[in-house]
C-alpha cells in the first residue's frame, strides 16, 4: 500500500475511533472539538515522523486525510451518540 493511501485509512479509523471516544464519556460539543482536534494533532505529529522519508514534503502528510478525518469523525459521533440516547 502506498504511503498516502496508508495515511488516509489512519486518519479515516482514527475519526471513527475518537468518533465513538465522544460518544461513549458524552462529552458537550466544545469539549468533543477539543478532543478531535487533540487527537488530529498528535495523530499528524506522529504519522509525520513515521513517514518523513517515504513523502515529499511533511505538509503533505497534514493534508491527507484531513476531510475524511473530519467527516467520519462527525458523522458517526453523531450516530453513536444517537444508538447511545436513543429518542423517547
Amino acid at each position: 500500500m502506498k504511503p498516502l493511501s496508508l495515511i488516509y485509512w489512519i486518519k479515516a479509523c482514527l475519526g471513527i475511533l475518537v468518533a465513538a471516544v465522544c460518544a461513549l464519556l458524552g462529552v458537550n460539543l466544545f469539549t468533543g472539538i477539543l478532543i478531535g482536534i487533540l487527537a488530529y494533532v498528535l495523530s499528524d505529529t506522529l504519522l509525520r515522523e513515521l513517514f518523513i522519508e517515504k513523502v515529499d514534503k511533511q505538509s503533505t502528510v497534514s493534508k491527507t486525510g484531513l476531510g475524511v478525518y473530519v467527516l467520519t469523525w462527525v458523522f458517526f459521533w453523531a450516530l453513536f451518540f444517537t444508538l447511545i440516547n436513543p429518542p423517547a
